[in-house]
């Protein structure tokens, strides 16, 4: 894995930023979309607000972007101020000149009994518009990756899952309350994941330190579904100097 630690989270955001706009910028010279996996939560926002001030300042077009989200909570309507619909909304695709036609997020109240035909299509779609570009990550303190929770396999794919009560836990502040906190999401898997052509997975603060040792130079295990990404040919870490404090790269 290729690791970058930078001073602050804004810093570290940045990066990520600017390597996502440099490809953007190349296939869009030679009229060529660009497919991106995106992530909500906390993590990635500082990087759409860097991609929101390329485009406002340089220019940088997402007219040819398709983008698929990692994940939905379940069961959420789209209008639900914590739907991760309203977040990407909110914090990129509302200022940018992305084509709504070309953004995929799973669909939080899609039947439950049309929920495996319907993640089975969304895997189909990625695959039919040839596979995710740059996949951006964040990492949950369980290493969970998407909605990907301890015990998810390597062959995973987009479906159905029960959340880990961490990652509740960690959302209850959102949902005023843990009682509030969907027990289910949808997710892409770990198959889903690593099919992407590269890979950025960001961590910012001393509560992800920990993980980040786990999950970078730990045993590849489904307890910890982070450390999947020790398979892939192109991942890039990037983390802020409280996330990497306890690794040892001497």
């Amino acid at each position: 894995m290729n690791i970058n630690i930078f001073e602050n989270s804004d810093l570290g955001s940045q990066f990520v930023a600017n390597r996502i706009g440099k490809v953007l910028a190349a296939r869009n010279s030679v009229s060529r979309p660009t497919v991106l996996g995106l992530a909500t939560g906390s993590t990635p926002i500082e990087v759409y607000s860097e991609l929101i001030k390329k485009h406002r300042d340089e220019g940088l077009s997402f007219e040819n972007v398709v983008t698929f989200n990692l994940d939905e909570y379940y069961p959420m309507e789209p209008s639900d101020i914590q739907s991760y619909y309203h977040f990407m909304h909110q914090h990129l695709f509302d200022s940018v000149d992305i084509q709504l036609d070309n953004v995929f997020i799973p669909n939080g109240k899609i039947h439950e009994h049309k929920v495996i035909k319907y993640c089975e299509q969304y895997d189909d779609k990625i695959a039919e518009v040839g596979g995710i570009d740059i996949q951006i990550l964040g990492i949950g303190a369980n290493g969970h990756i998407g909605f990907n929770e301890p015990g998810s396999e390597l062959n995973s794919v987009t479906r159905l899952v029960e959340l880990d009560e961490q990652t509740r836990k960690d959302a209850a502040a959102t949902f005023n309350g843990i009682e509030n906190v969907p027990t289910s999401a949808i997710t892409m898997g770990i198959n889903t994941i690593l099919k992407a052509k590269e890979i950025l997975i960001m961590a910012w603060g001393k509560r992800k330190a920990e993980i980040i040792k786990q999950c970078l130079f730990g045993e590849v295990t489904s307890t910890k579904p982070a450390t999947f990404l020790q398979t892939h040919p192109n991942v890039s870490v990037v983390l802020d100097a409280e996330a990497a404090s306890l690794l040892d790269l001497d």
